[in-house]
C-alpha cells in the first residue's frame, strides 16, 4: 500500500504515506467550491511533475558527478473545462550558478527530466511548457 486517505469533510482530505507516515493535506481550490487553503489534488499532480523531473535529474547528475543541490522548479497548472481537467502544466527549472555542466551534460539531464515517470504517466492531451534555465 502507498497511502491511506481520509476525507475530513468540507472538501478536505488527509493522506498518510504508508512507509514514512508523512502527511499531505488537500483542499478543493477556490474556483471549485473550496477554500484553497492547501494544495488541491490537481496541484499535487502538477507539483509531482516538477518534483519527479528534479529527482530523476538528481539521480542522473549523481551518476555524472554533478551536484544538483539548490536546483528549483516553478510550476503553473492551468485548468480547462468540459470536462474540468488539467489542460496545461508549465515547468520552469532553474539551475544556480554553482551547477557547472557542459552542453552534452545539459542535453543528458534535460532528456532525463522529460522521461520522468510522472511525465510519462500524464495524459497526452495536456500541454507541457517545460523550460530549463541554466545559469
Amino acid at each position: 500500500m502507498t497511502a491511506n486517505i481520509v476525507y475530513e469533510g468540507d472538501l478536505r482530505t488527509v493522506a498518510t504515506h504508508h512507509t514514512s507516515q508523512s502527511i499531505i493535506e488537500t483542499d478543493a481550490p477556490i474556483d471549485n467550491q473550496g477554500k484553497g487553503e492547501r494544495f488541491s489534488p490537481t496541484d499535487l499532480v502538477a507539483t509531482a511533475l516538477g518534483s519527479c523531473m528534479l529527482t530523476v535529474m538528481g539521480i542522473k547528475a549523481r551518476e555524472l558527478g554533478i551536484n544538483m543541490k539548490d536546483a528549483t522548479a516553478s510550476i503553473e497548472k492551468i485548468m480547462v473545462t468540459n470536462p474540468r481537467r488539467i489542460g496545461e502544466i508549465k515547468v520552469h527549472i532553474h539551475f544556480p550558478n554553482h551547477i557547472m555542466v557542459d552542453e552534452k551534460q545539459k542535453i543528458i539531464l534535460e532528456r532525463t527530466a522529460l522521461h520522468c515517470p510522472v511525465h510519462k504517466s500524464l495524459h497526452p492531451d495536456i500541454i507541457f511548457d517545460i523550460v530549463f534555465n541554466w545559469a
